[in-house]
């Protein structure tokens, strides 16, 4: 299953993390393409409309930091390429056979919550130390796996 491979490596991700930025953002990366892989499997629509705002978000969050990434500038541009990529194509699947679904709505909400968690992080990280981030960023990260991990049911 998609979705457990992405649950799975975004565990080793808060594993790696711990040691090595880097390497707990390609184990990142890897779990957002699986959740890419999940979406996709549920609808291949475009819905590029949907796409438009999160792509917007991504270039100006990635021009905004760009001063601070350094060497790291490739491997944060393809990770916010496949975390905008997974939030699309979460909002591409809401609606997809008829009236949107609980399970759908819980995985776009999630997609978001996780972006939004990577966000802060990124901030934190790249910009400037962000007062008090670490307990927005875990209950965003969980809230958002949580999310991601119910829209199962709806599948």
């Amino acid at each position: 299953n998609r979705l457990a491979a992405g649950l799975a490596l975004s565990l080793i991700g808060d594993v790696l993390i711990e040691w090595s930025f880097a390497a707990g953002l390609a184990a990142f990366l890897l779990g957002h393409i699986a959740y890419i892989a999940a979406f996709l499997a549920d609808t291949a629509r475009p819905r590029l409309l949907r796409a438009l705002p999160i792509a917007a978000y991504g270039a100006g969050m990635a021009a905004f930091l760009w001063p601070g990434l350094g060497d790291l500038r490739p491997a944060v541009v393809a990770y916010v390429v496949a975390i905008c990529t997974m939030v699309w194509r979460a909002a591409a699947r809401v609606g997809r056979s008829g009236a949107p679904r609980a399970g759908e709505w819980a995985g776009l909400a999630g997609a978001i919550f996780f972006a939004l968690s990577d966000t802060l992080i990124a901030l934190d990280r790249f910009h400037g130390p962000v007062p008090y981030a670490r307990v927005p960023i875990i209950l965003l990260y969980w809230t958002g796996q949580a999310g991601i991990a119910w829209s199962a049911r709806s599948r």
